[in-house]
């Protein structure tokens, strides 16, 4: 019997009262765990090195996260942020440095909001800091105000290449997502491959081209109960499948 994939979780380190804490928010580990059917480990985000081979090479998968904190933008020679920015330099240490290992390694990676923004800088990519300033974009931002449900619901469509991985999973050509990001890819990383965009021409997904398994990034949050939208069964299903698939070679 194959066991079940397991799949790292680089998490946030976060000051809450007087200490840091290292913390992933339990909508991705559930849909980790009901959604790809794997095992969740949590990754402190302590820098390059507590993402050592070893662990690596024990890892059938890897998902980044969205987060309140945006990557610091000397990490991408960009503009100094805006006072107040939430940064995470420590989670930054943590997973740029190992984003082209694990693809290079065939480890299947699902990056969402946060994560596939740091996929783009890994890559060499820029960031637009708020596209809600920049002339010809929407405000791709939530209305912090609403309640939660409103704030994930369908907020744009988006369209899909034609022929391209999420085309595929979707069995359609275009898609509804919710929006809850004022960041947004300005130069798209080295050998990363356009998969949707908003009406807006704002990139809202891509695929890492020359990777050996799955390696998708994705603006929006799929991860928000997920069991109840059909593309995002069927997109963790699939990073599932391809976790699995890891874990079968592995243990042969």
């Amino acid at each position: 019997m194959v066991r079940k994939p397991l799949i790292g979780i680089p998490a946030d380190r976060r000051l809450l009262g007087h200490h840091y804490f290292h913390c992933v928010g339990e909508k991705y580990i559930r849909a980790v765990a009901g959604g790809a059917d794997a095992v969740p480990l949590l990754i402190p985000a302590l820098g390059d090195e507590s993402v050592g081979d070893d662990l690596l090479d024990t890892l059938d998968g890897v998902l980044l996260t969205g987060s309140p904190s945006n990557v610091e933008p000397h990490r991408y020679a960009g503009p100094p942020s805006a006072p107040g920015t939430l940064h995470d330099a420590q989670r930054d240490a943590t997973t740029l440095p190992m984003i082209s290992r694990l693809v290079d390694a065939g480890i299947p990676l699902l990056a969402i909001c946060r994560g596939f923004q740091e996929v783009n800088v890994a890559y060499g990519g820029t960031l637009w800091q708020k596209l809600h300033d920049v002339e010809g974009f929407n405000n791709h931002r939530e209305d912090t105000a609403a309640p939660l449900d409103e704030q994930y619901g369908p907020a744009h469509e988006v369209q899909l290449v034609q022929g391209g991985l999420l085309e595929q999973l979707a069995d359609a050509s275009t898609l509804h997502v919710n929006s809850l990001h004022s960041q947004g890819v300005q130069t798209l990383g080295r050998g990363l491959e356009i998969e949707a965009r908003a009406p807006d021409g704002v990139i809202e997904a891509f695929r890492v081209r020359s990777a050996q398994a799955f390696a998708l990034a994705v603006q929006w949050h799929p991860e928000w109960k997920y069991q109840d939208n059909p593309f995002s069964r069927a997109l963790f299903a699939a990073f599932g499948k391809a976790a699995r698939t890891r874990a079968s070679r592995q243990s042969t």
